[in-house]
């Protein structure tokens, strides 16, 4: 699709920066939510690019700006990649796991906005520790 006017390009531009500040820094640091996209090979062969790819959309639909998405190594759970561990602040981390675009869209709505944890594909949940 061919841009057809300067203001075209620079809205272009900002939403692109905007995407990419998500990613590097989120913009609340002192409220951000963290989403940790394990994007090792393990992960990048299971689809974590298509994953990761839908929590910066998911974001930037809902226009969350406390959302911070972070790519990282291997996190040990090969057999259940795509992973993605959400670390809120004051609450333990909880790692999902086989965390497909379907999932990264829940996460964010359900987990992020709604509180609600995805018990059906949670591999490590701190809060249940005796």
């Amino acid at each position: 699709m061919p841009v057809k006017s300067l203001d075209e390009l620079k809205k272009i531009r900002e939403e692109s920066l905007r995407k990419v500040n998500l990613r590097e820094t989120g913009e609340n640091a002192g409220e951000t939510i963290e989403l940790l996209v394990g994007m090792a090979t393990c992960g990048i062969a299971a689809g974590a690019r298509e994953t990761l790819s839908a929590l910066i959309d998911e974001i930037s639909k809902k226009d969350l700006d406390n959302v911070k998405v972070v790519q990282v190594g291997c996190l040990g759970y090969c057999h259940s990649e795509p992973t993605v561990q959400v670390n809120i602040p004051g609450k333990e981390p909880i790692l999902y796991g086989n965390v497909d675009m379907e999932k990264a869209r829940e996460i964010i709505e359900k987990h992020v906005i709604g509180g609600n944890l995805l018990e059906d594909s949670i591999l490590i949940n701190t809060f249940s520790k005796a």
